[in-house]
């Protein structure tokens, strides 16, 4: 981002909280966004940083912008919308093909809670009860099964695609694209799709309403380990290597905020960290839903944030295909671990 932009981007918002805060803060505050997508228990890391007030200990003000598949972020940090996203290890790598380096910062997710893959509650119910027989169903006039990812492109797509490649099976499927909850759900149900990849509150709402059934779930221990070969980055917080280059101090300054969410959590019973979040961001979701996505990292992940070379190197398997159009991108030019390590040390 340029520094003209970057200056654009904090005067044309900077009224927002300024009256909310004394004189000499209000001088200091540095106004932040963080661009994801969907609105998602996935992403509440962004969401108890805010709540809990991490952001504003760290002299930032911070705004979430919010889409409707995780592709959103990608693109808002591109435009210069965003100063940061969270998303998908491949969006980073994405935009440094098209000519945006960035660099990841740390890792909010190592087990991929969105490659589970459901499908349609008829086909379940007639056997279809594998990754390999939903490849082999053939649709009434005889085409290839439907799966939905959020986007293409997206991390569930990256994801799942590679689930059916890993397994002889990426010709047999055809992909599109199916948004957020208010398109996937309805086209799972009418048979539009017969497949969908899904976050595991998803899985919670499409079993309750008895739209569809799990074929594949990562929340098993090994399911995706076997397919992966171990954890690799899956969700990260990530930022263009301008906006490093040009704020230093901004960037630790979100970092340290974000690791504090972290630790929170980890250190939190799931109940409470739901209370938390809850009234302001999920309030229409099933409460089961939410519950599942938030416990979906608290069985998974150590919540350290750490990226090291052995786990991004296991990302090349799903990343450099064809198809991703993501070159194959060596750890030190995309990822900076630096500014973790300072938080790390900063809230021991």
């Amino acid at each position: 981002m340029s520094i003209t932009r970057r200056r654009a981007l904090i005067a044309g918002s900077a009224w927002a909280g300024a009256s909310l805060l004394p004189g000499q803060l209000r001088a200091e505050t540095k106004q932040v966004s963080l661009a994801f997508g969907p609105v998602s228990p996935v992403y509440a890391i962004g969401m108890i940083a805010e709540l809990k007030g991490y952001f504003r200990d760290e002299g930032l003000d911070s705004k979430l912008v919010t889409g409707n598949a995780g592709t959103f972020g990608r693109q808002t940090l591109a435009a210069g919308q965003a100063l940061f996203a969270h998303g998908d290890a491949s969006h980073p790598l994405q935009l440094g093909a098209r000519g945006k380096p960035c660099k990841i910062l740390l890792a909010t997710e190592m087990v991929c809670s969105y490659a589970n893959i459901m499908v349609r509650q008829d086909l379940y119910d007639g056997g279809i009860n594998s990754v390999e027989k939903l490849a082999d169903y053939k649709r009434a006039d005889g085409a290839k099964p439907i799966v939905a990812a959020t986007a293409i492109g997206s991390g569930t797509w990256v994801f799942g695609t590679y689930v059916f490649e890993a397994r002889g099976l990426g010709a047999k499927v055809n992909w599109v694209a199916g948004g957020g909850t208010n398109t996937m759900f309805p086209s799972l149900q009418t048979k539009q799709f017969d497949a969908i990849m899904a976050p595991p509150s998803w899985i919670v709402e499409v079993e309750k309403k008895g739209f569809g059934r799990t074929i594949y779930d990562t929340s098993k221990p090994g399911v995706f380990e076997q397919d992966f070969g171990g954890t690799l980055p899956v969700l990260v917080i990530y930022t263009l290597q301008d906006t490093v280059e040009q704020d230093k101090a901004m960037v630790q300054a979100y970092v340290n905020a974000i690791y504090r969410a972290m630790a929170y959590v980890k250190a939190t019973p799931l109940a409470e960290v739901q209370a938390l979040v809850t009234p302001k961001y999920f309030s229409g979701i099933d409460p089961d839903a939410v519950s599942a996505e938030l416990g979906f990292d608290k069985s998974t992940w150590a919540y350290d944030g750490v990226i090291d070379k052995p786990a991004f190197e296991r990302g090349a398997k799903p990343w450099y295909r064809k198809g991703t159009d993501i070159p194959e991108t060596r750890y030190e030019d995309v990822v900076d671990m630096s500014f973790l390590q300072a938080a790390r040390a900063k809230y021991k």
